[in-house]
């Protein structure tokens, strides 16, 4: 709603719009991105404790790759721990290969004292641990990849996504479902298959333009980074 009550159009951005965005609040706004990548993964973490409740026996799964989209997911474990929920951090990559506000988010949760296990894509028996991993989660997190993932998923994380689409407890996919192109909302190969999205900023253009992308996104909640910005060009 606007100042006089009026709905606001629905903001809707591609993969490009979405790196611009970043740029403008970065380079020229002068936001840092790990304030940004603060501000989105407490953005994920309220909304998952208004699907629990606070009820902080609940437990929560967070599958995380190494960039960006896992380092939301950091913020969100952090989040949720200061909240007394259990939660479960799975580094779905090698922790080298982390870098920049995300490795940041990593190492906070490591001096916590945040018990973050590993998982190797490419090991044998992935949905075994998969499911291990995720015993007693209420929820699970998506935070693997995120808008600018582009071509067909490697196998192994293939085989990864499909574990968790195994899992039959209900799944948040952070910004946009893992495998999911975001200009076609069609899955590279394999997506998560996730009841909700929460995305930043703008719907993305894939959840708009394919009949299918629904499948994946379950219901979609658009969710603020700290700044609102103009339509990009």
């Amino acid at each position: 709603m606007d100042a006089h009550g009026a709905a606001q159009p629905l903001r809707v951005m591609s993969r490009d719009q979405v790196r611009s965005v970043d740029r403008w609040a970065i380079e020229e706004i002068g936001l840092p991105g790990i304030a940004l990548m603060e501000n989105a993964g407490r953005s994920c973490a309220g909304f998952i404790m208004d699907r629990l409740g606070h009820k902080t026996t609940r437990g929560i799964c967070i599958f995380c790759g190494a960039g960006n989209n896992g380092g939301d997911g950091y913020v969100i474990a952090r989040h949720l721990r200061n909240a007394g929920y259990v939660v479960c951090v799975v580094l779905c990559a090698d922790r080298e290969k982390v870098r920049g506000d995300a490795r940041i988010n990593l190492d906070v949760l490591g001096a916590l004292g945040a018990d973050v296990r590993e998982l190797d894509p490419g090991g044998a028996d992935v949905r075994a641990l998969v499911t291990a991993l995720a015993q007693g989660a209420d929820i699970v997190v998506d935070a693997l990849f995120g808008t600018g993932l582009q071509g067909p998923l490697r196998e192994d994380y293939r085989r990864l996504v499909e574990a968790i689409n195994g899992l039959k407890v209900p799944v948040l996919a952070v910004d946009i479902p893992s495998g999911l192109d975001c200009d076609t909302g069609q899955p590279l190969g394999a997506a998560i298959r996730a009841d909700w999205t929460v995305t930043f900023v703008a719907m993305k253009k894939g959840f708009t333009v394919s009949a299918e992308a629904a499948q994946y996104t379950g219901q979609v909640h658009v969710a603020s980074i700290g700044i609102e910005p103009k339509m990009p060009a």
